[in-house]
């Protein structure tokens, strides 16, 4: 495993400093579970997030944001964020101050405010599209997965590699009608298909830790939810690939705007997310990940964290007691 140095820039971005975010999103986003509002949810999180990141010393930018048009509230591409513009150190940012909305409005299972950071220029700076993702777990040859190959040539090559047949290789897949294929071709070829219902940072995660039994994640979702995962895998081991998905000539428009020229590339891991990074995520709604946040009796609010660093290896789980908070 390649050796990832250590960045002075993000050595004074303190990785609890991250943790403090996510949790001010999640905490935000909880008082909206099960209220049937995904908008109001989305805000609570995006205003606590946004918040949180302007008390930091830095001269932040989300490179990865919201996007760009949905009517939704966002933290767009772009926006610069952090109480030390043009001072302080410059950082990239991608983040989702909510990943599952859908999930949090109807009180399901993993629902996540998640970020990543890194210095300037090492986070892919992409429109908000759709990506082709697929993901593999540590501890398998480099080039085990490509995404140019077809789900069963990757299938194949992860179980010859783990020395077991392809029916025993369970693979995390989001559960939408764009999937059906994939699906379909999964099961022709007896493989366990996890179905996921939305939060799909949380499935290519999974790859990584062997309670789960996943082995591969694959399929289509949003391109920060691909960066964001990328940045983890960064952090923890294993592969990615992901591909952008434009639907139309103004989303190729915008990506080209924001520098992407070759709109067919497949991107591995490190070409989504460079150098030193520090992944965080908090839960919201109880998952396979984390725990989601509890209002317990006087006004005590607990939370569960996850934060990463690439550079270190470290993997700290942070459970945190807040006070004086509605």
């Amino acid at each position: 495993m390649t050796t990832t140095p250590a960045s002075k820039v993000l050595d004074r971005v303190l990785v609890l400093e991250m943790v403090r975010v996510t949790e001010a999103a999640a905490i935000g986003a909880s008082t909206l579970i099960g209220r049937g509002d995904e908008k109001a949810a989305d805000h609570a999180a995006v205003e606590a997030m946004r918040a949180a990141l302007n008390e930091l010393a830095m001269d932040g930018t989300v490179v990865i944001g919201e996007g760009e048009r949905d009517e939704a509230p966002m933290l767009f591409i772009g926006e610069k964020v952090g109480s030390a513009q043009g001072t302080g150190p410059k950082i990239d940012i991608a983040l989702d101050p909510l990943e599952g909305t859908t999930i949090t409005a109807k009180a399901g299972p993993n629902a996540l405010a998640v970020l990543a950071v890194a210095e300037e220029g090492n986070l892919l700076n992409a429109p908000d599209v759709y990506m082709d993702k697929l993901a593999v777990g540590p501890g398998y040859p480099d080039g085990i997965i490509d995404l140019a190959k077809s789900p069963t040539e990757n299938v194949k090559a992860v179980a010859a590699a783990k020395g077991v047949e392809p029916d025993e290789i369970i693979v995390c897949v989001l559960d939408r009608p764009r999937h059906a294929d994939l699906i379909a071709e999964l099961r022709g070829l007896g493989c366990g298909v996890v179905l996921i219902g939305d939060g799909d940072v949380a499935g290519v995660i999974a790859v990584t830790n062997p309670e789960t039994n996943i082995d591969l994640y694959m399929g289509q979702g949003g391109a920060p939810e691909g960066v964001l995962a990328a940045a983890a895998l960064r952090c923890v081991g294993g592969q990615f690939n992901g591909r952008l998905v434009f639907r139309n000539e103004d989303e190729r428009g915008r990506a080209r705007k924001w520098g992407i020229d070759n709109l067919d590339k497949i991107y591995s891991r490190d070409e989504l997310a460079k150098g030193d990074c520090i992944f965080a995520a908090t839960g919201v709604t109880d998952g396979s990940l984390l725990k989601g946040v509890k209002r317990m009796k006087d006004g005590l609010i607990t939370t569960n964290s996850v934060v990463m660093r690439a550079s270190s290896g470290t993997v700290r789980w942070v459970s945190g007691e807040h006070r004086n908070k509605r």
